[in-house]
């Protein structure tokens, strides 16, 4: 899975990219240079099963993250910014709200709606110059010859640039299944699901869940294939040098229950439908991550295709009957491990043993 970090100029995105990967970086990114790091997906069910399997390894799933230069006024410097964006799954968009004399807001005062719209309309430029190339080539083959598919696709990329054009994100239309696989090749930017974390003020970090109230922002959670975060960049930032009990207790010193990392990454989960599946034994214990709603037989495909199509059964437990149980075994003899078939719809937290022909 890959996220891509977007946002104006200064407000605090390489730092995100910091806190989430640890990557050591410079504090700003130049228009066109773009940071890749990988950040562990913090699951505290792996370590409770290696408690009990005393594995080999531990492995946490992963997310990518791309951070790309601050969006200038610069339309072409903008274009090179934004190319690294097209494979991301999901968008973190960071939208400052916090006061720094010493780091100037470059529209001159703190506005989030102000902000996101015009970081909106360079992903609606972009996306209208990319479809507007494509019905511009459609247009020259179907003068040549005509064709049903290219007609379709004709049809799909005017009702798209149509919207761009009156400011309406991809991400807002409903697509039939057929029209999603045909847009999946265009990687529109306005598609991809938008993660809006808010980068506050320390002041505000002990009334962190009334910060989208208090800052009027609530529809942005209300739009299609959006969410938010409040995040306080600078107390992150200072967590993430801090051993773990340290961290602990700067957060209970400043009113926080988890910290904005996590919450940030749980955020993306719940945004993009994800969830995890756990396998444990004494090679490994390890999370992987699948959508909700995948059968037990297509989970497989995620640890190889062979499992997959060889798939047999799943004997199934839930993670935390399996802590209690302490074994595969007790957990058997408590009717706590069920033996599925290949439409069993897994659920987060299953651990899962496959059965399968080689």
């Amino acid at each position: 899975m890959k996220t891509g970090i977007i946002g104006l100029p200064q407000v605090g995105k390489t730092s995100l990219f910091r806190i989430l990967t640890g990557a050591k970086v410079e504090g700003r990114s130049a228009p066109n240079q773009a940071h890749i790091g990988i950040a562990k997906v913090p699951d505290p069910r792996v370590l409770a099963l290696a408690e009990i399997f005393k594995p080999k390894k531990n492995t946490f799933a992963t997310i990518e993250y791309v951070d790309v230069g601050g969006l200038q006024k610069d339309r072409e410097k903008n274009s090179a910014s934004l190319v690294p964006l097209r494979e991301a799954d999901a968008l973190a968009h960071v939208v400052r709200l916090f006061e720094n004399p010493a780091v100037p807001h470059e529209g001159g005062s703190l506005d989030a709606m102000r902000d996101i719209e015009s970081v909106e309309i360079e992903l609606l430029l972009y996306d209208l110059e990319q479809a507007s190339k494509r019905i511009e080539r459609l247009e020259k083959d179907l003068k040549k010859k005509k064709e049903t598919g290219l007609e379709t696709e004709l049809a799909l990329m005017t009702r798209c640039r149509k919207a761009l054009e009156a400011e309406q994100p991809l991400r807002e239309l409903e697509f039939k299944p057929e029209e999603m696989k045909m847009l999946t090749a265009f990687e529109f930017l306005t598609r991809k699901p938008v993660l809006y974390v808010l980068n506050l003020g320390d002041d505000e970090a002990a009334d962190i869940d009334r910060v989208i109230e208090r800052h009027h922002l609530e529809k942005l959670g209300s739009k299609p294939e959006t969410a938010v975060v409040p995040f306080c960049g600078k107390i992150e930032a200072e967590l993430a040098e801090l051993p773990e009990s340290e961290a602990k207790e700067m957060m209970d010193a400043y009113g926080l229950k988890e910290s904005g990392r996590d919450r940030l990454i749980q955020g993306t989960y719940k945004l993009l439908g994800l969830i995890s599946f756990l396998t444990a034994g004494e090679p490994e214990c390890r999370a992987w991550t699948i959508e909700r709603g995948m059968t037990a037989q297509e989970a497989a495909g995620a640890i190889h295709s062979d499992i997959e199509r060889g798939f047999i059964k799943a004997e199934v437990v839930n993670w935390e009957n399996l802590v209690k149980a302490g074994s595969f075994a007790a957990a058997k003899e408590k009717a706590q491990l069920k033996l599925e078939g290949k439409e069993y719809i897994v659920q987060d937290g299953d651990v899962i043993l496959f059965r399968h022909s080689s």
